[in-house]
């Protein structure tokens, strides 16, 4: 079942990563961790440095993709780049958060989601 989860959301962040290249975002990790946590997509758009988490489902038992994206989340992938913008010298560059969800063949890209 671990390895079937680790190949969903693989394929949801490739499917997440080409969407966003064709929106002219320039992928600078895929899959950045460190001791904090991890981060799905970190790409640049705009001179501005987005992470990206990436949520895939099939179907909406547990609800949409992007509620998965709860506040203990969130305050896990903040804490993941700020060691991340430290590391490459970019604390004083612009940043923001998004979600995609994937359901299906339905991208839904969630600007500053948080």
């Amino acid at each position: 079942m671990k390895f079937a989860n680790r190949y969903k959301g693989q394929k949801g962040e490739n499917l997440a990563k080409d969407y966003l290249k064709s929106k002219k975002y320039k992928i600078l990790e895929q899959n950045y961790s460190n001791f904090c946590g991890e981060i799905d997509i970190i790409a640049l758009i705009n001179e501005r440095v987005v992470f990206i988490e990436v949520k895939k489902r099939d179907d909406l038992r547990f609800g949409r993709p992007c509620e998965a994206v709860d506040k203990f989340k969130q305050q896990k992938i903040k804490k993941t780049a700020m060691v991340y913008l430290k590391q490459h010298k970019k604390l004083d560059c612009q940043i923001r958060f998004d979600v995609v969800e994937i359901f299906g063949d339905e991208i839904n890209h969630f600007i500053n989601a948080f």
